[in-house]
């Protein structure tokens, strides 16, 4: 169907203090429908660092999926780096992800998830959490068939939607 790759941003994850649990979520939700994870990463929260990962992930895969450093912390720079790496922006992703995630919870308008498009490759900005990654990308999952073949410029329909 398409290639992924997760890259989960947290200080403490990429050195070894915390435990991943929000990669493992999508990797799990993704082969459900059929992607390919291509990569799995841990970088911290250090705008340069995502920035030039992105970059190269953009050149392996179809989606790009980043966890964390989406909130209002100063150290949450993972939707200045997406967009920094991306050329064209694709708001109504996000926008969607925020409106359902206000039927859980007031803290879901605080996101500052970006979604866009470099290349042939569709990046979106999950949140950190497990549950909040699960309830996000079920709002997106139905799309992003549809999404990364239109990208790849292809006038073909998906096989299937979830």
């Amino acid at each position: 169907m398409f290639t992924v790759a997760i890259l989960t941003l947290s200080d403490k994850g990429s050195r070894g203090e915390r435990k991943d649990t929000s990669g493992p979520v999508i990797e799990k939700m993704v082969k459900k429908i059929g992607a390919k994870v291509v990569s799995c990463d841990i970088l911290p929260d250090e705008k340069a660092l995502i920035r030039k990962k992105l970059l190269s992930l953009c050149n392996k895969a179809d989606l790009i999926l980043t966890t964390g450093g989406t909130g209002l912390s100063p150290r949450d720079v993972t939707p200045e780096a997406t967009l920094e790496v991306i050329k064209r922006e694709i708001p109504g992703i996000p926008e969607a992800m925020r409106f359902m995630g206000l039927n859980k919870t007031p803290n879901a308008m605080l996101s500052r998830a970006a979604a866009g498009v470099r290349g042939k490759t569709l990046i979106i900005n999950l949140p950190g959490s497990p549950s909040a990654v699960r309830e996000n990308l079920e709002v997106i999952l139905p799309v992003l068939c549809h999404a990364i073949e239109k990208i790849k410029g292809s006038k073909k329909e998906c096989a299937r939607n979830v």
